[in-house]
């Protein structure tokens, strides 16, 4: 069963996002393989960023844990609150599961 991890950004921290941004989508890159999905919180104009979603595709709550303390984002001090959360998929790519 795959883990979401909400991340929430500190207040005023856009300047720091943007500075982190490229090494942060490298890092997603580099682990595509684990991501079922992942992406940036933005206002309703799509502008901006102030948190992130990431659906990590492993049953490893400490492996979940791990991948979001091991993120450019959080160790540039980004994020003000992350939830790792245990998630069952009901729908998926189109499809009922359950």
């Amino acid at each position: 069963m795959p883990y979401v991890i909400i991340t929430r950004d500190k207040p005023g921290h856009l300047e720091l996002r943007n500075q982190h941004r490229m090494v942060h989508l490298d890092y997603l890159e580099r682990n595509k393989a684990r991501l079922l999905a992942a992406g940036g919180l933005t206002d309703e104009a799509g502008q901006g960023g102030y948190g992130g979603v990431i659906i990590l595709d492993t049953d490893d709550r400490a492996e979940a844990e791990a991948f979001i303390q091991n993120d450019p984002f959080t160790q540039a001090g980004l994020f003000a609150g992350i939830e790792v959360i245990r998630w069952r998929k009901a729908f998926f790519n189109h499809e009922r599961l359950i």
